[in-house]
Order: C-alpha cells, then structure tokens, then sequence
C-alpha cells in the first residue's frame, strides 16, 4: 500500500450521520452527538454511545429492542435526507454516472441543485481533482442543497454553489460535463454549444414526453450535437425468503426520462441533391 493510499476510516465519530435500522427494517437518519438520544416507538436509544464503534455496531433500546447502525450509503441519503424538491432516484443518479460519462477531474456544470442529490453524485464521482458548479434560482434550495451535501462531505473546497438563471446564460467555459434537472432546458442549449468542450456531454433529466421532444428539437436544431438519445430505467426488487423468490409488490417505475447528447463540430452543409443521391444508393 502506498502513502498516498486513501484509508477508509470505518468507526463513528461525533457529528457523522449515522442510519439506524430497527427489526422490521424501519430505518432513521440521525447524527451522532454526546449524549444525543433518539426515541421511537420501540424506545428510547443513547446514539451518542455509538461514537467510537465500528459501523455494523449493535445498540439497544431501554426496552430491550435493538437497532444496527451503519454509515449512509450515497442511496440512503438520496431517499432519506431533508428536501424541499424531488429527487433524481438512485436509479436514475445511477445512469447519470455511466451515460454522462463523469470521471475524476471532471468539470460540471449542474442547475438545479435542487435538495442536493445529484450534486452530491456529482462531487463524489469527479472526485478532489475535478470540480462542480451548482445553479439554482432559489436562495433556499441552495441552502438544503448545501446542508445536505455536508453530511456526506463536510469539507468541498471543489464544490460552488451559486444562485443565478442558466437560461439566460453560463458564466463557466471549458465545462466537460452539463446535468440538467430543469423543466425547460432547451434554453440551455445553444449556451451549452458554446460552453463545453468538443465531445462534452448534455445530460438532462425530464419528466414528460412532451418536455423531451422539445428538447430533442432544440439539441438537432443546433447542428453542434449528435448522438442525441433517450432512455428510462425501471427498477423492480425481488423478495427471497426460504423458498419464495418472487418480485415485490411494489416497483420504482417512471420517474424521469434520461437525456444525453455530445457536442460536435458544426455539421458540413451538404448539397441537396448530393444528399439525395446519396439516400438513394442506401
């Protein structure tokens, strides 16, 4: 092992957040604090005594209930953190990872920051070497974004959050990556063309149908964009227990449909009848 090797520390320390989960697999996001207590319908706890124990660690309640507490996966804080937006679902934040391509040293552009989850997807895959800019027009989503990137990275030198419309304009040059959860990015668009670097990649996350082809139409009107794609992730939990194995009940459907397209150069005009020809041949 190197010196510059990272090494993961996995004991709880005073002010971390910590996931408890009870017997029937209830689970609570708490912080840990000397001499901070959670109470529930099973009973009271001493969180604060967790401080110093590995993660994995049991405790119990004054009516003899026990809880496990681990350290919040990146899912556990997407689902549980305070909001004041929706969230990209970890399936979709998922995606985002591989279809936008992002990697350590990567420069992103996000709007808007929202509640903080993708934000927090975001600095985690570009890592101390990369750098993120985050946009949002609300003071207060701004705000929870940055509460709630603090529990997952308490220092982000490499993070920015800045207050500001994107449809009016991108202040940033040289931007590998853009992620959008906006309701009408096509106006990001020809400053997107503009702002990243040939091959950057447009990543944006839309609810409806509708909202898609306009986008679609916007990146083709463009001429500086190919492989425009859309895609959906669906994702269905299965139940084992003994000898039943079946799907759940219930499954994490639509939530968003996924946007990508890549900048290129200004596509050659072609003359008409060239093209024509050349269509014919196929």
């Amino acid at each position: 092992m190197t010196e510059d090797t990272i090494r993961v520390d996995h004991n709880f320390h005073g002010g971390d957040t910590a996931l408890l989960i009870d017997r029937r697999g209830r689970q609570y996001l708490v912080q840990l604090d000397e001499g901070s207590r959670f109470e529930s319908h099973i009973g009271k706890l001493d969180i604060g005594a967790l401080i110093g124990q590995p993660e994995g660690s049991w405790v119990m309640t004054g009516s003899g209930h026990r809880y496990v507490a681990f350290k919040p996966t990146l899912a556990d804080l997407t689902l549980r953190m305070p909001r004041l937006a929706t969230v990209m679902y970890p399936k979709d934040l998922g995606a985002l990872l591989v279809y936008a391509d992002l990697f350590a040293g990567a420069r992103v552009l996000e709007a808007g920051s929202g509640s903080g989850a993708t934000t927090m997807t975001l600095l985690r895959a570009v890592g101390e070497s990369g750098e993120v800019i985050s946009y949002d027009l609300r003071q207060d989503m701004l705000d929870q974004a940055q509460e709630n990137v603090e529990m997952m990275s308490p220092e982000h030198p490499n993070l920015t959050f800045k207050q500001g419309d994107v449809y009016e304009g991108i202040l940033e040059d040289n931007l590998d990556r853009i992620v959008l959860d906006l309701p009408e990015p096509w106006h990001v668009v020809p400053h997107a063309a503009e702002k990243l670097v040939p091959g950057g990649i447009f990543f944006s996350f839309l609810p409806t149908v509708p909202q898609v082809m306009e986008l679609t139409y916007a990146l083709k009107d463009t001429g500086t964009f190919h492989l425009i794609e859309t895609m959906e992730v669906m994702m269905r939990p299965w139940n084992v227990s003994g000898r039943s194995v079946r799907p759940s009940h219930r499954m994490v459907g639509h939530t968003g449909f996924i946007n990508t397209a890549r900048k290129c150069s200004p596509r050659p005009e072609v003359d008409n009848d060239s093209e024509a020809a050349s269509n014919r041949d196929r």
